[in-house]
């Protein structure tokens, strides 16, 4: 079983990206969970989603003790990672985390920066993160994250998305 908790704020689609890789767990058969919280700013607030995958029936819906933890901000490192798991890995925006949590392993991408430079829109920039996400875990295979993200996007966007996976799980 793997607990995942994705952070940022609000808008930068941390949410969407969580139900985009339960619902890639479930295309291989595996048991998944997802929960989310955000603050009551639309946009800005501090966003959490949270995924549990696991081959076994899943007993407690909620994340506990992650072993990966995604911070697309400062704030989301700062509030999000007290309870991460022995051994886990924190993966940040190196851009926007500046003051990275120590004392764990940190994994830094400039994920933002890799949407806007590569792709021209901050927007891609929760499916690179997905791509990061699938290459640390190794959760679902990087076959079954495209076709969830295909089945999730809007039809214009299918190919814009599959270039930000590839460039996000290319990073690391």
């Amino acid at each position: 079983m793997i607990e995942i908790r994705l952070s940022g704020s609000g808008g930068q689609g941390v949410i969407t990206a969580a139900i985009i890789l339960a619902e890639a767990a479930i295309m291989e058969k595996k048991e998944a969970v997802q929960s989310q919280s955000y603050g009551p700013e639309a946009r800005g607030g501090a966003s959490k989603a949270e995924v549990i995958i696991s081959d076994k029936f899943i007993y407690h819906p909620k994340v506990v003790n992650p072993g990966i933890v995604l911070a697309l901000t400062q704030q989301a490192a700062n509030n999000y990672v007290s309870d991460l798991k022995e051994g886990g890995v924190l993966i940040i925006d190196e851009d926007l985390v500046p003051e990275p949590p120590t004392g764990m392993k940190v994994i830094k991408v400039p994920i933002t920066r890799l949407a806007v430079e590569k792709l021209g829109k901050e927007l891609f920039t929760n499916i690179v993160a997905l791509g990061i996400l699938v290459k640390v875990t190794g959760v679902v295979s990087f076959e079954t994250i495209q076709k969830a993200v295909a089945k999730r996007v809007p039809p214009a966007t299918i190919e814009k998305n599959m270039e930000a996976l590839r460039i996000g799980y290319e990073a690391v």
